[in-house]
């Protein structure tokens, strides 16, 4: 594979900015990272894309690579100055199907004949596609104008940015809603799509559905006559309190739409702010009704069978995703994931139309499952890894899965199903292998930790690379976001341990209350007392570091962004002087005044119990009582702010608010505002001034 120099105009792998085996945020930001993954039908290749980054030039580009999976050689397929993606095997295994630019196009699996595809509507960009099993049918993902929440202006002022906006959700994550997703199915032919038709022609609803969701969401039956479809179909103010998704079925021949998680009849219940907690938390499964997030299916190979995952609990989004399979003999639905008692991450099915691959969370790691109708379920991956399920070879043996840690990047691996967990699987690419051998990697141990209610929870412990026990150390508490995210092994290109350890720092990082992965009373212990066990947690996990002799009590520092971020600035007033330095990202400062900010409504209504005007939910009272910025008259550390103006998850002003509340009491503090960002960061050089920003600041402070 060649290496192109990050500074050139194509951007590619770079390899020139290792200067030393410490890692730094310039070698992070140079690291290639995988993405989707498709195998050819008779399994022997396989196509993925891989994203490269360029500092200087401050943009990114993905390219495709093809892999003959017995001899793991890797080939460059395009070089394009645009990026690809989305490649699938077509025409019997003879092409590649891709984006480009937006564009669709095609090539032989050699690179050859690269050519664009011709459209009926080839003036507008595609976001996604999916390709139906006979390979005569597309689903092409575009986007169509949204005047539900957002007035469309007037003609004849063209050149106006005011916006009149008549109902809530004209915002969303970080854009303004003037577009939403919708599928367009077409025929397809090695010469391009035909006529294509809006599966939700006339409906004002989003499919696949914002911010994160894709074509997994939609899948072809077998026989490419029906599509399943993920859609939430309400708008404005229903949208923004309710997680009720659902699996729809559209018959190409009829054009008729049928819902698979509701019963005929089905009312939707009437939306206001008087929902709380304990309005939503009914258990409608008794009805066969799903009310809370639906979404992914998939078909069985035979038909018979669609799965998808489901959550139990409208409003709660982070319930456990459970694996939903609808028996389209019988109409009834069945759970086969019960006796894991976590939720469902990626999966897949097998051949015999009996047994499904998932991963899932669980002590940390996210390791690989099978289960069968029954719902037995079975562990067929170990060790200290994430892994995410990709795609089943034909052999029906073979898992093409992603794998990571705390200490390396994405690759991608082969499970053998059938083997021994501690054996089974083989690694096929080394996109970073350079980066792995030529840095020097610190120590990750599992330290479990008594909490002051008397249980036991797991830390991940980080070490500097040459590690030294016999000096002293500045350490770091790592706070998890979420609130309801896993403390797994996760490699992050901004929040890094690695890149953390790196800089001279042990780093722990305590899966607190609401963290998944040990069952369903820890998950849901946070929700409505997020300034209580879960806070206590965090300073069990650094007390205990504490104990050992190389970690300098005197140089803690506490770090997090969103939850994580809310963690900080409330532990800022009841640290107790354990801390030096404290790093909120993302997070909530007010929650009142969070509560009347955010987009999605359903979020603060399940986790901090209801409307902050609920003065007969004592529940919700005391959450809102103990927001961080009441107990501002106590901080007395150093702090630094930073916000993404473009989240709109949680708004930049918590940010501004907590900055000027700590420069007015005195308090040494820094905002950093990154304009261009929402809840993450996506640009370059906006990550490698993310990352000096926050090292900067921890050194003057803690070194």
């Amino acid at each position: 594979m060649t290496t192109v120099n990050a500074a050139a105009d194509v951007i590619g792998r770079n390899t020139s900015v290792i200067k030393s085996d410490l890692m730094t945020p310039e070698v992070l930001w140079a690291m290639g990272r995988i993405g989707a993954v498709n195998a050819s039908a008779d399994g022997s290749k396989i196509v993925y894309n891989v994203t490269y980054y360029s500092v200087p030039q401050d943009k990114s580009r993905s390219v495709l690579y093809l892999m003959d999976v017995k001899t793991c050689k890797s080939t460059q397929l395009t070089n394009d100055t645009n990026s690809e993606n989305g490649a699938v095997f077509f025409d019997n295994d003879r092409q590649i199907l891709f984006l480009c630019g937006g564009k669709l196009c095609a090539m032989n699996t050699d690179g050859s004949n690269r050519r664009e595809l011709s459209t009926t509507k080839a003036d507008e960009d595609i976001d996604e596609f999916l390709l139906s099993p006979d390979g005569k049918k597309i689903v092409l993902i575009r986007q169509v104008e949204s005047t539900t929440s957002i007035q469309k202006n007037p003609d004849d002022l063209p050149k106006t940015t005011g916006m009149v906006i008549n109902d809530m959700m004209y915002k969303h994550w970080d854009h303004f809603v003037k577009t939403i997703p919708h599928p367009f199915v077409a025929d397809f032919s090695v010469s391009g799509v035909g006529q294509e038709t809006d599966v939700l022609e006339g409906e004002p609803y989003e499919c696949p559905m914002l911010p994160f969701g894709g074509v997994e969401e939609l899948s072809w039956s077998p026989d490419s006559k029906q599509l399943a479809y993920t859609c939430r179909k309400k708008v404005g103010k229903a949208y923004s309190m309710s997680t009720d998704s659902d699996i729809f079925l559209y018959d190409l021949a009829t054009g008729s739409t049928t819902n698979l998680c509701k019963p005929a009849g089905w009312v939707e219940p009437e939306t206001d702010d008087t929902r709380s907690y304990e309005d939503q938390a009914i258990n409608h499964l008794a009805e066969d009704c799903n009310v809370g997030y639906d979404q992914d299916p998939q078909f069985s190979p035979d038909g018979k069978y669609i799965a998808w995952l489901s959550m139990e609990r409208d409003g709660y989004e982070s319930d456990r995703l459970r694996l939903c399979i609808y028996d389209f003999a019988t109409g009834k639905k069945q759970y086969v994931t019960e006796s894991f008692e976590s939720g469902v991450d990626t999966y897949c099915w097998a051949p015999d139309n009996n047994t499904l691959y998932f991963s899932g969370t669980w002590h940390g790691t996210n390791q690989i499952y099978s289960t069968n109708l029954k719902g037995e379920v079975k562990q067929l991956s170990k060790g200290d890894f994430d892994h995410t399920v990709q795609c089943l070879l034909s052999d029906g043996r073979q898992l093409v899965i992603k794998r990571h840690s705390m200490s390396e990047a994405d690759e991608v691996y082969l499970l053998d199903i059938k083997g021994k967990p501690e054996k089974n699987i083989t690694q096929l690419t080394h996109e970073n292998a350079y980066f792995h051998d030529n840095l020097a990697i610190g120590e990750v141990k599992e330290r479990w930790v008594e909490t002051t209610d008397g249980k036991q929870m797991q830390c991940w412990v980080i070490y500097p690379p040459h590690f030294d026990p016999s000096k002293k150390y500045p350490a770091l508490l790592f706070c998890e976001g979420g609130p309801q995210s896993a403390v797994s092994q996760f490699w992050s290109y901004r929040w890094n341990f690695q890149l953390m350890a790196a800089q001279g720092y042990i780093v722990i990082a305590p899966a607190r209350r609401g963290v998944p992965g040990f069952g369903m009373e820890w998950l849901e212990e946070i929700s409505g007392d997020y300034a209580g066990q879960c806070q206590r947690d965090l300073l069990s996990g650094i007390d205990d570091l504490c104990k050992e002799p190389y970690v300098d009590k005197d140089r803690l520092g506490c770090v997090g962004a969103s939850f994580g971020g809310y963690s900080v600035y409330w532990l800022a007033g009841h640290h107790e002087g354990r801390f030096k330095a404290f790093i909120a990202h993302d997070g909530i400062y007010n929650e009142a005044q969070q509560y009347v900010e955010t987009d999605e409504l359903w979020f603060p209504n399940w986790d901090l119990k209801a409307a902050p005007w609920r003065k007969d939910i004592a529940a919700a009272q005391a959450t809102y009582n103990d927001s961080p910025h009441l107990s501002v008259d106590k901080w007395d550390t150093p702090i630094l702010c930073i916000h993404g103006m473009k989240d709109y998850r949680i708004m930049f002003t918590q940010a501004e608010s907590a900055f000027q509340a700590a420069k007015m009491r005195g308090i040494p503090a820094q905002l950093l505002l990154l304009p261009d960002e929402n809840h993450w960061v996506l640009h370059p050089q906006d990550g490698i001034l993310w990352q000096r920003t926050f090292f900067g600041w921890l050194d003057r402070w803690l070194k």
